[in-house]
């Protein structure tokens, strides 16, 4: 019989360290999963950064010289992320440029008004002749 309990002692003794081994091999699975994900997650941020300072370069080259932009690009890279920096932003120069647009719209409106409402009015007013119609019949 002591035998049996020593043998049941062992038997559940070396099932608690198999249970610990798995529980540190599914530990250190874990880790490696997120050490992947990091690893992957920087590679595709760097990956559209070097992306989208070709695209940036390429918009440069073939948007003509209206266009130009003057690009200061800085990769940054910190311990998890890397951050795209521009100077000059396109979408702040597009709003300038339509910002600008508007103001010379505006300003023509402003000088043509009177006399667009004047040409109107004669063309309208003061070109008509009225006639009877030729097929009218009177009486």
């Amino acid at each position: 019989m002591a035998s049996q309990t020593q043998g049941i002692q062992q038997l559940l003794a070396a099932e608690k360290k198999a249970a610990e081994k798995v529980q540190a091999a599914r530990k250190r699975k874990a880790i490696r999963l997120k050490q992947a994900k990091d690893e992957a997650t920087a590679e595709i941020q760097k990956f559209k950064a070097e992306r989208e300072i070709a695209f940036r370069e390429y918009e440069t080259k073939h948007m003509g010289s209206r266009y130009v932009f003057t690009h200061v690009c800085y990769i940054v890279c910190t311990h998890q992320h890397v951050f795209l920096l521009f100077r000059d932003d396109v979408a702040s120069q597009i709003e300038q440029e339509t910002k600008n647009r508007l103001e010379t719209m505006n300003k023509n409106v402003s000088q043509n008004k009177d006399q667009v409402i004047k040409d109107l009015l004669h063309r309208v007013i003061g070109e008509v002749k009225p006639e009877l119609h030729r097929n009218l019949r009177l009486g």
